[in-house]
């Protein structure tokens, strides 16, 4: 057991017969009143966010987690398919706990959160920026970049991303895997 004092960015708590993960907190002092602290918690089954104030010196119930790295093999109909990088175990995961499937690439490394207790895979966490190639855009019209105009592009795995229109067919560029969009044009 826990208390509100040691909630922070990335805890896993039980509430509300799930798991969360808090998102953001902040502990607030007003002039009347008791103090408490106002959260952000993501579930880690659903993905919903949702915000909850938990009094100060509030018990909670924390969840231990541990982070792996595993390396991303292939998808099938079944779902995707995990190698943990020590053991070289495979595991399958459905996409459903899978943030963005369609931008994971074969080869990446990714870390994946486990409930210590029943060893579960609880979610999975890409890195925050991802380079990828693309391979079908159409071609921008010369003179029409007054504005942030964009344009669809297909990348490598598959993914429709919006890009500006300087971005040709066989450009690397850096995509930002929480929103699913275009960061730059990746360096070469």
């Amino acid at each position: 057991m826990a208390s509100t004092s040691d909630i922070r960015n990335g805890l896993c708590i039980k509430y509300n017969h799930d798991i969360y993960s808090v998102v953001e907190f902040q502990h607030v002092k007003p002039g009347k009143g008791n103090a408490f602290v106002r959260t952000k918690l993501k579930s880690l089954t659903s993905g919903k966010v949702i915000d909850n104030t938990f009094p100060a010196g509030h018990k909670i119930d924390d969840v231990r987690v541990e982070r792996k790295n595993f390396q991303y093999l292939y998808s099938d109909d079944m779902g995707l398919h995990f190698m943990d990088q020590e053991t070289f175990e495979q595991i399958l995961l459905q996409r459903e706990i899978v943030p963005a499937p369609d931008l994971l690439k074969e080869g990446s490394i990714v870390e994946i959160l486990f409930n210590t207790e029943d060893n579960t895979p609880l979610t999975m966490e890409m890195p925050q920026y991802i380079v990828l190639e693309i391979t079908y855009t159409e071609p921008g019209v010369k003179g029409d970049t007054a504005t942030n105009a964009m344009k669809p592009a297909t990348v490598e795995t598959g993914a429709e991303i919006r890009v500006p229109l300087f971005i040709n067919e066989g450009d690397k560029i850096k995509i930002d895997t929480a929103s699913s969009s275009y960061v730059e044009r990746a360096k070469q």
